[in-house]
């Protein structure tokens, strides 16, 4: 259901923020004592005092999953039982969908018009689409000698830590907890702690659908603290994360020098978006490739902001780019007339503008460049395009996660395939060509998790998405996740 900007105001004023954690079903105090005073970053008014959760709280959150786990009411209830309490957990988000898109929206700026229609819907879709698939796997016997029988099953895996970012929270955060319990795990979540609202929420919600308490566990609080004791934890026997590289190498070290905990890491990217001459709907690929890289306000790790461009067709590709950015023109995230919202915090915007400024400084921005104050908040930045800056300049080189895209020529395929993977990460990339051959031909040679031909960022229920080199390991949806959160048992009967 739509709703005018009034509206939305109204639902918003009328949100009720609660930042405890959520532990075996029920919202306690974090024993820290410590709080943080959560913003909405396009008002900068306070909305509420996030508990800031210590080493205490993980180990009280993963006690009960750990005994949830054990007890069998979720992981040995079979798997037609876990497929009836998703499709019922889909059916309570779906009622609760405007609440969850406005904790979104609210926590991190982005634009309600796109949490309440794609992200809280889409997340209520997945928890049904892991109930459906469950009951649909099949275990394996395999060929063995005679007088022998071998059953080959995927088991859980027991406890499983979730650490997830905060460009999409509900969403990514679904991304892991579905296949995950989904699968006959318990998990325990550390929200990012700039949107942790949604998530929190969320496990509440488990319970209207009948989820064991203990499945769904959500600790806040700061990475350092929550997220560290979760990676350095003995009990956790698995960690999911969407986040930075850099973090995502120190979880390796944490597994490591705790108990060689399970690991999928998505981490940093930086995408590329070629476009070639005898790509057949220019004006196509130049509205794409605005989305591609403005979207969300540009806090997208698979954001398509290093776009290549086939000199004959240069000049006239950026005329019609330079258009197509009008529409992501930044407002309050709760007017659904708003191209883009704010960034996820003053000081991201700070660290965004100063990369503009450097691009300013090396190159020539052609659109964008400015930070208008709305609201009374400079956390908002127009979507910016740079051009004539050096190949090894950070606006090539660096994840900015924001909206700052640079464009260069190139002539010729292999140049535009070399400057594609000049980058030490690999999740996504995008490549525009009226040619078939050509685009079997460049898709092979792109080293990225996801290449998407003729659209930008390509992504779906059914299909896997992760990336290769530094941007990490493990695949999140579709039916291969589950590969995250399981591992085979084999069952040999000798009976001759």
């Amino acid at each position: 259901m739509s709703h005018t900007f009034d509206e939305w105001r109204a639902k918003a004023e009328a949100l009720v923020f609660d930042g405890r954690p959520v532990i075996h079903g029920e919202r306690v105090d974090a024993l820290s004592g410590a709080t943080v005073e959560k913003k909405n970053p396009a008002t900068n008014q306070v909305v509420s005092q996030l508990h800031a959760g210590n080493e205490a709280d993980v180990d009280a959150a993963v006690a009960s999953a750990r005994a949830t786990y054990e007890s069998g009411v979720w992981s040995r209830a079979g798997a037609g039982y876990r497929r009836e309490r998703l499709l019922a957990f889909a059916e309570v988000l779906e009622a609760h969908a405007d609440e969850l898109a406005l904790y979104d929206t609210i926590d991190m700026g982005k634009p309600v018009r796109e949490s309440s229609t794609i992200d809280a819907p889409g997340s209520a879709a997945l928890y049904r689409f892991y109930g459906e698939a469950i009951e649909k796997l099949e275990d394996r016997i395999p060929v063995t000698a005679p007088g022998s029988t071998a059953l080959v099953t995927r088991e859980p895996l027991g406890v499983v830590a979730v650490i997830v970012a905060w460009n999409y929270p509900l969403e990514i955060a679904t991304w892991k907890i579905a296949p995950a319990i989904a699968a006959g795990n318990s998990v325990v979540i550390k929200p990012p702690i700039e949107a942790s609202h949604s998530t929190l929420r969320l496990a509440e919600l488990a319970a209207e659908a009948g989820i064991p308490a203990g499945v769904i566990n959500v600790v806040p609080g700061r990475g350092s603290q929550v997220g560290k004791a979760l990676a350095l934890h003995e009990d956790v026997d698995m960690l999911a994360f969407t986040g930075s590289t850099e973090v995502a190498k120190q979880l390796q070290q944490y597994a490591g020098q705790s108990n060689m905990k399970r690991l999928a890491l998505e981490a940093g990217g930086k995408s590329s978006n070629i476009i070639f001459a005898d790509t057949d709907d220019l004006q196509a690929a130049a509205a794409k490739a605005a989305f591609g890289s403005f979207y969300n306000q540009g806090e997208i790790c698979s954001a398509n902001s290093r776009i290549f461009v086939e000199r004959p067709v240069y000049d006239e590709f950026m005329r019609l780019y330079v258009e197509a950015s009008k529409a992501y023109t930044p407002g309050d995230p709760l007017d659904p007339a708003s191209g883009i919202g704010s960034l996820v915090s003053q000081s991201h915007a700070d660290s965004v503008w100063a990369t503009i400024e450097n691009a300013r400084r090396d190159g020539t921005i052609v659109a964008g460049g400015n930070r208008p104050e709305i609201n009374g908040s400079q956390a908002f930045i127009e979507p910016t395009i740079v051009t004539d800056v050096p190949i090894d300049h950070e606006v090539h080189t660096r994840e900015i996660f924001g909206p700052v895209a640079v464009v260069t020529p190139f002539d010729t395929e292999e140049e535009a395939i070399t400057r594609a993977n000049e980058t030490p990460y690999g999740l996504a990339a995008s490549v525009w060509t009226g040619s078939l051959a050509r685009a079997h031909r460049v898709s092979q040679l792109l080293v990225a998790g996801t290449v998407s031909v003729n659209t930008v960022d390509a992504l779906g229920f059914t299909t896997p998405f992760g990336g290769f080199k530094q941007s990490g390991f493990g695949r999140d949806l579709s039916i291969h996740a589950l590969e995250n959160y399981t591992d085979y048992k084999t069952t040999w009967m000798q009976w001759g």
